[in-house]
């Protein structure tokens, strides 16, 4: 990511900084399958809209953003909701993720290819990968994103198969979601 798409999601927070979108219904969805301790890493999760549930679960939770401003209201609304959520401002492109180890890793509405060769060795034996990302025909009904950063229908499954093939997939599925975007959604976890 560059320096200006941070600025950039610097000023979308800086407008939004009282209004965090909701969590997204598959983190939710999937809470009860999910460790009720250990460490989870919320890739490019800005403001924290889905790690609050996942603390609330029982998780030690990091978010990795490359928006200062993003973690600066996570941090705010973990503290006002009595919630630990550790943050690490990072150029995840450029940078890849943090080091360490996770027991889950949360990829929502982010999409660098090139993360998913680096999945299998950031989870624990057991550990939980749950990616979600709209594809091609979401543009069906709605113009954002633009098309270089939609899935092509099928690509999560494949790039998993062909770049973590150390990852087995519990679930995978495509379709309409309930805020009406089409999207793809992946569990899959790393054996052991």
């Amino acid at each position: 990511m560059s320096e200006a798409d941070a600025r950039k999601w610097d000023a979308k927070y800086t407008q939004r900084a009282r209004t965090i979108a909701p969590p997204s219904p598959f983190v939710l969805e999937l809470l009860a399958r999910l460790p009720s301790a250990g460490r989870c890493l919320d890739v490019a999760g800005g403001s924290g809209r889905n790690a609050r549930p996942l603390a609330v679960h029982g998780l030690q939770v990091t978010i990795a953003d490359a928006s200062r401003v993003g973690l600066e209201i996570a941090e705010r609304e973990a503290r006002e909701a009595g919630l630990r959520i550790a943050t690490v401002c990072r150029d995840i492109e450029r940078d890849g993720l943090p080091s360490g180890r996770f027991d889950v890793i949360v990829q929502i509405h982010f999409l660098h290819r090139p993360l998913f060769e680096a999945y299998t060795a950031a989870l624990v034996p057991g550990g939980l990968l749950l990616l979600e990302h709209p594809t091609r025909r979401n543009l069906e009904r709605h113009a954002r994103p633009p098309i270089q950063w939609l899935l092509e229908e099928g690509e999560l499954a494949s790039q998993l198969a062909e770049h973590a093939p150390g990852l087995e997939v519990l679930a995978c599925r495509e379709g309409w979601g309930p805020a009406g975007r089409h999207a793809a959604r992946l569990l899959a976890r790393r054996p052991g």
